[in-house]
């Protein structure tokens, strides 16, 4: 059997691993347009403070890896068009430029995500930057070097780990949002202002409710203006962070897509085209909490994604879970850790959500060092179920929101992690964690409001 793999994306590499552990028999052949595979934007950031001194750390396996596995890996491949009716695509050798037309018995399609370019006037200017692949980061890293003054164009997860990257190298920086907020996908508003605040206090210049226009040439020097709707920025360079998009261009008009191009699939990772699967940044998620089809594009997921390809490639053996879209970072020595959706997006769903706040020490103040914990819980006031979680900590609490994600996958209830049994250590916690307590607490907050149980407990309890 013939399957070709459009894109060695991670889902690509995780996809290709799997299938032919399972089925090596497998004829595989991966096109992948550019000379490496599997690099982690995420570690760009780092590399740019210093905290991982070579670039190339940042790529966990390689073409050579995949074809001692039994794969035919062509980098430096373009693949132009793909017929879904006659099962073929056409693919381009980027070196001799040689074209040619290939059958396929099955279509992995991993081709990834870009950079959502703005049609912003001066974008092509040599002093304005993206940032999503090795050679991007390359380019970053090299003219940054150069350059003291940097602007960056969205406050997301990128462009705030950007930020705190180029602050603590002495650069200048500032940073620009379309949105009231920092991270509106991530955080809601409270720990949002928390880290806009640690931002300022790092001397970020954070512009928020401002949108970015363009870019000119700044006459009185060497850099360029950035144009706001309310003023212009002289700057040395701008990295542009706005979010990304499906590359999926490819499939159009051929398979059930979102709006923005993010290909739908069922619960076996195949999509609308029973020939055709799906994985990764190219690909919608299932977000349970919300219970609704989305774009969520996280390296995670994607290589859950692409393993659950390989293993359902010639047969449907395990199904997707969905996701919580479960993340962190670290800004300016705390962790910010989040899972599930925020208040916001809840209830721009139609959910009666509500949040609890936790505000007080990691473990006992009697200890020889703690450290202030801020969480944020968010739950549907009618079934009490868990939706979200965001925790900021200058301590290592990342895992706390793999917990989380794991209640929200399982629909416990706020009463559920009120009580759930967790360790007492006093190097650890206190002896009610601190996720027992936003629990106990969102339960004291629906009983002063008059709702001792779930609205439909009556009906939830006769479906047992």
């Amino acid at each position: 059997m013939k399957v070709i793999v459009v894109g060695c994306t991670h889902a690509g590499t995780a996809a290709v691993s799997q299938m032919l552990v399972t089925n090596p028999d497998l004829d595989v052949e991966v096109y992948e347009r550019h000379d490496n595979i599997s690099f982690l934007s995420c570690g760009i950031s780092l590399y740019l403070d210093g905290r991982v001194q070579r670039l190339e750390d940042m790529f966990y396996s390689s073409p050579e890896a995949l074809r001692k596995l039994g794969a035919h890996v062509h980098v430096k491949h373009d693949v132009l068009k793909i017929d879904a009716k006659r099962q073929t695509v056409v693919v381009e050798d980027l070196i001799n430029k040689d074209v040619e037309t290939i059958h396929y018995d099955r279509l992995v399609m991993t081709t990834g995500s870009t950079v959502i370019v703005p049609p912003l006037k001066g974008i092509d200017s040599r002093r304005v930057l993206l940032c999503k692949d090795y050679d991007q980061a390359k380019q970053i890293y090299k003219t940054a070097e150069e350059n003291k003054h940097i602007t960056i164009v969205g406050a997301g997860y990128v462009g705030v780990e950007l930020a705190e990257s180029y602050a603590s190298t002495e650069h200048v920086v500032s940073l620009f949002q379309n949105h009231k907020q920092i991270l509106v996908h991530s955080v809601d508003q409270m720990l949002s202002e928390n880290i806009t605040q640690r931002l300022v206090d790092h001397d970020v210049d954070v512009h928020l409710h401002e949108r970015v226009t363009g870019f000119s040439a700044d006459p009185d020097g060497d850099g360029i203006l950035v144009e706001t709707d309310s003023g212009r920025y002289p700057t040395d360079l701008a990295i542009v962070a706005t979010g990304f998009v499906p590359n999926t261009g490819l499939l159009s008009g051929q398979v059930d897509m979102l709006p923005n191009g993010a290909i739908l699939t069922n619960d076996y990772m195949q999509s609308s085209d029973p020939h055709i699967f799906a994985a990764g940044d190219a690909c919608a998620v299932h977000f349970n909490p919300t219970n609704e089809n989305l774009y969520a594009p996280l390296a995670s997921t994607a290589v859950r994604q692409g393993t659950l390809v390989g293993l359902n490639l010639l047969t449907p053996t395990l199904k997707y879970m969905g996701t919580q879209s479960t993340s962190a970072m670290e800004i300016f020595g705390s962790t910010l850790a989040t899972t599930g959706s925020t208040l916001a997006h809840a209830q721009k769903q139609g959910i009666d959500a509500a949040t609890a706040t936790y505000e007080g020490n990691y473990r006992p103040a009697y200890m020889p060092s703690t450290a202030k914990l801020t969480i944020a819980l968010v739950y549907d006031r009618d079934s009490r179920r868990i939706l979200g979680g965001q925790l900021l900590c200058e301590h290592e609490v990342a895992q706390s929101a793999n917990t989380l994600s794991v209640c929200i996958q399982n629909k416990n209830t706020i009463d559920d992690l009120a009580f759930v049994d967790m360790l007492f250590q006093p190097n650890y916690d206190e002896p009610f964690n601190y996720l027992n307590q936003v629990a106990q607490i969102a339960v004291a907050q629906e009983q002063q409001r008059g709702r001792k149980t779930p609205k439909n407990s009556d009906q939830a309890a006769s479906e047992l």
